[in-house]
């Protein structure tokens, strides 16, 4: 009997074993705890699979996820793994979420680019952002509060081609959600698996649960 649960690829980060040289794929046990409260079953995507989009399809995927964690550029393998599996989402028109990181590769795959702070203003803090883009204030409110862990920007002058913000920090303008145009690509530069609440729930639900999104 085939579950009625979606079922929801996540891209795992790369750590090296401490005392043993070996690298480990690591996912934080919150993005498993929301995606169950959610009714999804997670699935994890390994970064040493010779095939991937063979283990993607057939796994039939509803859904997929860039985690967040490290920068680009820190494990090329983990880079590479995560192109691959945006290319399979557009080819298959499933629809993807980038966190964090996860949203700063997108970004460079449709010919964008990342910028770095020195500001405090987004470092391991709670803060506000402007919803710019009426698709998703008719869901969401005009402004919502959310975590911020990272020094990487994404700004309007250098974002991808294709992307759409909806959501800005208010302070200096910045990037924080995008969403393409085309296909069923967003990208939030917060940690919803950090924040159990009515915001992550509606827009993950959104995502993955409303086919007709990007029509």
């Amino acid at each position: 009997m085939k579950s009625s649960h979606r079922k929801i690829g996540i891209s795992l980060r790369i750590v090296k074993a401490e005392n043993y040289d070996e690298q480990r794929d690591a996912l934080s046990h919150d993005w498993v705890l929301l995606l169950e409260n959610l009714g999804f079953h997670p699935i994890l995507i390994p970064n040493s699979l010779s095939d991937l989009e063979l283990f993607l399809k057939d796994l039939e995927l509803d859904g997929l996820i860039l985690s967040g964690g490290d920068n680009i550029g820190d494990t090329p393998i983990r880079d590479n793994v995560e192109r691959e599996i945006i290319n399979y989402s557009i080819k298959e028109k499933i629809p993807l979420i980038g966190v964090c990181r996860g949203m700063q590769i997108l970004n460079q795959y449709f010919s964008g680019a990342v910028t770095k702070t020195n500001s405090q203003d987004h470092v391991n803090i709670h803060h506000n952002l402007r919803i710019i883009h009426p698709q998703f204030s008719n869901f969401l409110t005009d402004s919502i509060n959310v975590n911020s862990f990272h020094k990487n920007l994404i700004t309007q002058e250098i974002l991808g081609k294709d992307l759409k913000s909806f959501a800005n920090y208010e302070r200096d303008n910045t990037v924080e959600g995008f969403f393409h145009i085309k296909y069923p690509i967003l990208g939030v530069m917060w940690h919803p698996e950090r924040e159990n609440n009515s915001i992550t729930k509606l827009i993950i639900n959104k995502i993955f649960l409303l086919n007709k999104f990007w029509d």
